[in-house]
């Protein structure tokens, strides 16, 4: 297949490795187990710099979306009028709960809090999806969406800290101090901001199936230099686990656009 806009998504396959290397520097390699305020940070800099970016003309986020109150109104002026065939929503989601439930079956490196978080990923992204394909935004643009997505983030995990007990846990965390902590932080906050830019201009400048292309292409070129960057065990089951649920993210993600 030949991809249309070449510049566009080299630069978001080059900030996607960028922005996944830095987060698991900081998780991985410096051990900062803190999600809530880690995800919280990265929000709050994002939302941040969106809002920024959006006073000086960069992007365009109409008034009614920085209101932060008028979101469920604004949002549920129209159903979705697009429904995709159940037997292929049923198909992809099965084929993902397929490998997620193996993955953990098979992993070298079990560790239930990374399980828990990922189940607790997994449940927001389903409920933003159903939310999504009941309740269409059509009036919103993808810049204004990611803009409610930062502000409604921030407040939940801001809340979701003190639960969890990392707003406390994290000022033990060894490494509180020190600048390649900072730096690495500051990194990734900008990153993903960076990244999430390129998302919404690859979205809007490819087809739904360019974009399902790059974003699996993405994926492929972390995965495979993450071998050669960081200590990760991997065996034949779970390579077919993880090339599985990516195969099934694509279907999902190409749904998801050429719906949209």
């Amino acid at each position: 297949m030949h991809l249309k806009r070449p510049a566009a998504g080299l630069a978001f396959c080059l900030f996607y490795l960028a922005s996944c290397f830095t987060n698991k520097y900081v998780l991985s390699v410096l051990k900062f187990t803190y999600p809530t305020l880690f995800q919280g940070w990265q929000t709050l800099v994002g939302g941040f710099l969106l809002h920024i970016s959006w006073k000086i003309g960069w992007v365009e986020i109409s008034s009614s979306s920085s209101q932060f109150l008028s979101f469920l109104p604004y949002t549920m002026l129209q159903k979705s009028s697009h429904v995709e065939p159940r037997s292929l929503c049923i198909k992809r989601v099965l084929i993902l709960l397929v490998a997620a439930g193996c993955l953990p079956l098979y992993d070298p490196e079990f560790d239930t809090d990374g399980y828990f978080w990922a189940f607790v990923h997994l449940l927001c992204v389903g409920a933003y999806k159903i939310y999504h394909k009941s309740w269409r935004s059509s009036s919103l643009s993808d810049s204004e969406q990611q803009y409610i997505n930062y502000a409604f983030s921030v407040l939940l995990l801001a809340f979701a800290s003190h639960p969890t007990g990392d707003l406390f846990s994290a000022l033990e965390f060894p490494f509180l101090y020190f600048y390649r902590f900072h730096s690495s932080c500051f990194a990734s906050g900008l990153l993903g901001f960076l990244l999430t830019l390129h998302t919404i201009k690859l979205k809007s400048s490819t087809s739904s199936g360019q974009y399902a292309v790059w974003s699996f292409l993405a994926k492929v070129i972390t995965a495979g230099l993450s071998l050669f960057f960081f200590k990760i065990t991997v065996n034949v089951p779970i390579a077919c686990c993880l090339l599985l649920g990516g195969f099934a993210e694509v279907l999902l993600l190409y749904a998801e656009r050429a719906g949209a």
